[in-house]
């Protein structure tokens, strides 16, 4: 990988120029970088504006976040999805109070060992909080060193990472660690792009960029396939009584843990409600997709007006203002949410 031994100084000029202006990195507190950097994974910048913005006035430390309810982190993390992000940000700010006093630890290991942050999350953390010269790889870095050198090594290997991140911790500037790493992140997020043809002619490293030189950037970086997402038929039960809905809380393990959810079972569902000791006439009242990681869920949704208020235990009644302030439930099923609030809005 010697083409990367020429890259830090034309990277980090580009990146001086042409640095989006970011919340996070105008005051790089390790607090701020954290929340960020979590809340970027699998998430793109404009969509975390707004959240993080709103997740600091509730939480703006780390005692702050150790102390919320259950419920308001998850309400607060409503959208973001991947929601097992929020509780492990929870659980590591409880090792932070218990263990450093409520002071974010100074070192990559002591960072490393938080609940929820892996090497590239505790990398950039350590070199943009800190300023310690340590890697943060992450794919935007793997798809921009996979191309500038060209290599054809899968990067969703673990090989493939160590390597690269053996290779930038031997050409990391000391005294611009955090830059470094924030420039390889930016030129992978808005020049060297993993979808569509990169932005080669406004790349600083075009003139060492293998890939380029080559005419390989559509070939670059090798991935191997994802395997096929598995298909589950649901059906989803909008059930009100006058003005409020019913919600029940999922499992505290698995997917979207702890969160609030219309109930839902396997299609087909229309026998659910006897083993509840429900009664409703249902109609049919709409159809949704959601698509996880591994899972895709193709819902029918049933609504209808319940014969009375009794639920099952651990159930919940929601109005329009408890679904707005209290009860976070997931995108999952956003497709129903005009249904269920044109039904409320009529009490």
């Amino acid at each position: 990988m010697d083409e990367l031994r020429q890259l830090p100084i034309p990277l980090l000029v580009w990146y001086r120029e042409n640095a989006r202006v970011l919340p996070w990195r105008s005051d790089p507190t390790p607090y701020h970088v954290w929340v960020s950097e979590i809340m970027l994974q699998q998430t793109r910048v404009a969509a975390v504006l707004d959240y993080y913005r709103r997740f600091l006035e509730t939480a703006p430390d780390v005692a702050p976040l150790a102390a919320l309810s259950q419920d308001r982190l998850m309400k607060l993390w409503q959208g973001l999805g991947y929601y097992s992000r929020a509780r492990n940000m929870q659980k590591a700010a409880v090792q932070i109070v218990e263990d450093y006093g409520g002071v974010f630890p100074n070192t990559y290991e002591a960072i490393r060992a938080l609940a929820g942050v892996g090497d590239y999350t505790a990398g950039a953390i350590a070199s943009i909080a800190f300023g310690l010269p340590v890697p943060a790889v992450d794919g935007n870095v793997l798809r921009v060193a996979a191309r500038i050198t060209g290599d054809s090594g899968d990067i969703t290997t673990p090989a493939m990472k160590k390597k690269v991140t053996a290779a930038l911790a031997e050409i990391i500037p000391l005294d611009a660690p955090g830059d470094f790493n924030q420039a390889l992140m930016e030129l992978g997020a808005t020049v060297c792009l993993p979808n569509g043809a990169p932005l080669c002619e406004r790349c600083p490293a075009a003139c060492l960029c293998r890939a380029f030189q080559e005419g390989r950037t559509g070939k670059l970086p090798v991935k191997a396939a994802k395997k096929a997402r598995r298909v589950e038929e649901r059906t989803v039960f909008l059930l009100f009584y006058g003005d409020r809905v019913a919600l029940r809380r999922r499992p505290n393990r698995g997917l979207l843990a702890g969160l609030w959810e219309y109930p839902n079972e396997p299609a087909d569902g229309t026998l659910w409600l006897q083993r509840w000791g429900l009664s409703a006439p249902l109609a049919r009242a709409g159809t949704g997709k959601h698509i996880f990681t591994h899972i895709e869920w193709h819902m029918t949704a049933l609504a209808g007006e319940l014969d009375g208020p009794d639920l099952p235990q651990g159930w919940v009644w929601a109005g329009r203002e408890a679904l707005r302030d209290t009860y976070a439930v997931p995108n999952a099923f956003r497709s129903f949410e005009k249904t269920v609030l044109d039904r409320l809005g009529h009490f």
